[in-house]
């Protein structure tokens, strides 16, 4: 499985469920991630209570950092994450492939800072395959690719145009769960609490906010390929809002 970084939809789950106490591998397993990805994701934020926003902001510009600085050649770092990949951990790399050339800490260094692709850390030490969740709600016809998103959306240029996830509970025997919204231009964010994730639910949630905002502040949404976006054509019907649909495994 090739590793992908966290998105916004993950890092605004990340900040819901940290602010409601989820222990690192609670997390974790509602985002289907390993928990040091999530333990170093909030240690980037220094900060009592994590905010996707900020984490989001911090993330694009290590984005800018160079590639490759002293040290770092290509092939260095190709067989650094080669050995990762294998389940090496950076004490062993450091002792065998670059003995004498780079130190463990540096390792660890180069992952932090993103030189070296640090997806490659969730397979340490991991017994067994870890799999994406299988959907058990059915399956829908998905409506418009997000490859056809209008420009202002896909550049960030105007406010309206927003990004629909959920958050669902894992306590007990509840259902219950969050829908959240995330304003693609200026990062806003707004979580409101729904009884259940079926697409009854989430339409009467999208409802909710389109008609709590001024005129014109819900241009488009951008959505996942889960069962409780199958209210699309009412979204779009109804409320007059395009809705994208992101590409398989990207969201």
């Amino acid at each position: 499985m090739n590793y992908k970084h966290l998105n916004i939809f993950e890092r605004s789950k990340l900040e819901v469920l940290n602010s409601l106490g989820y222990s690192t591998r609670k997390i974790a397993k509602e985002l289907n991630r390993h928990h040091s990805t999530i333990a170093r994701e909030l240690k980037r934020i220094p900060t009592s209570s994590y905010k996707a926003e900020l984490a989001e902001k911090n993330y694009r510009q290590r984005q800018q950092l160079p590639k490759y600085i002293g040290k770092q050649t290509v092939n260095l770092i190709l067989n650094i994450e080669n050995a990762l990949s294998k389940t090496w951990s950076p004490a062993q790399i450091a002792n065998t492939i670059t003995k004498g050339i780079v130190s463990t800490k540096t390792i660890y260094r180069w992952i932090y800072l993103g030189y070296i692709d640090s997806g490659n850390l969730n397979k340490l030490r991991q017994k067994g395959k870890r799999r994406k969740p299988t959907e058990t709600r059915g399956k829908f016809l998905v409506g418009t690719s997000i490859s056809k998103r209008c420009k202002d959306a896909n550049r960030r240029i105007k406010f309206g145009h927003w990004e629909l996830d959920t958050v669902v509970s894992s306590r007990g025997k509840s259902k219950g769960c969050l829908a959240t919204f995330v304003e693609r231009k200026t990062r806003l964010y707004t979580a409101l609490k729904i009884k259940d994730r079926t697409s009854t639910s989430m339409m009467k949630t999208i409802s909710q906010l389109f008609n709590a905002l001024p005129k014109g502040a819900f241009k488009t949404s951008t959505v996942d390929r889960g069962k409780e976006f199958a209210c699309y054509k009412e979204v779009e019907r109804n409320l007059q809002i395009p809705v994208y649909f992101a590409d398989p495994y990207s969201s």
